[in-house]
């Protein structure tokens, strides 16, 4: 993915990114900052959902001349999103994979399985705590064939055992460095390879 001059600000508030530029690379990328210096907000520009100055390429596409090919090419769910609620895990995990051709469903079953996700994969969205919800937008993120994988905080709310296989599975990833994922978190990344890491503010 290429940022080029990159600039956001809400109206009336501070700029958040002025003029930024960065390339980011297959492998994980560590977006580190502080609660509150604008880490959500970023990847939400990033993945094309809110308007920002500048110019964003994806695998040739620019999301101002093709937004719907550039958001195509990206995996991002707002962990605190109602909009998948009346959904069963399993069939959450459909629609997230629907025009992904490269969705890996083999892969997925082992990160389910992996998450303890299996009593609980039939069950509506609104019925899980919002650990078991994260795991399973995790189990479709991990198993997309998207070239832009967007975490936000993803250990937030998981078990000690699901974090264990989340690393495993990053670790994976950054081992076999066929995507880019982008990690946002308030903590230093620790324990795996990283590509880069991001500091906010910038």
């Amino acid at each position: 993915m290429q940022v080029e001059r990159l600039r956001f600000a809400y109206p009336g508030e501070p700029v958040l990114v002025r003029d930024w530029s960065a390339t980011i690379a297959p492998g994980i990328t560590e977006l580190h900052g502080d609660t509150g210096s604008g880490k959500t907000t970023l990847l939400r520009v990033l993945a094309g959902e809110l308007p920002a100055a500048g110019r964003l390429t994806l695998g040739g596409a620019v999301l101002a001349e093709a937004p719907d090919r550039y958001r195509r090419q990206v995996f991002y769910i707002d962990p605190g999103t109602e909009r998948f609620h009346a959904l069963t895990g399993r069939a959450c995990i459909a629609a997230l994979a629907e025009g992904d051709a490269g969705f890996d469903g083999a892969r997925c079953e082992a990160l389910v399985q992996g998450f303890g996700l299996e009593p609980h994969i039939e069950k509506p969205l609104y019925m899980l705590s919002t650990g078991s919800r994260r795991k399973v937008w995790l189990a479709a993120a991990l198993a997309s064939g998207r070239p832009l994988t967007l975490l936000d905080e993803p250990t937030a709310a998981l078990d000690s055992g699901s974090i264990r296989h989340l690393w495993s599975a990053l670790a994976d990833v950054a081992a076999r460095r066929d995507r880019a994922v982008l990690l946002a978190s308030s903590e230093r990344i620790e324990g795996l390879p990283l590509a880069a890491s991001i500091f906010l503010p910038l």
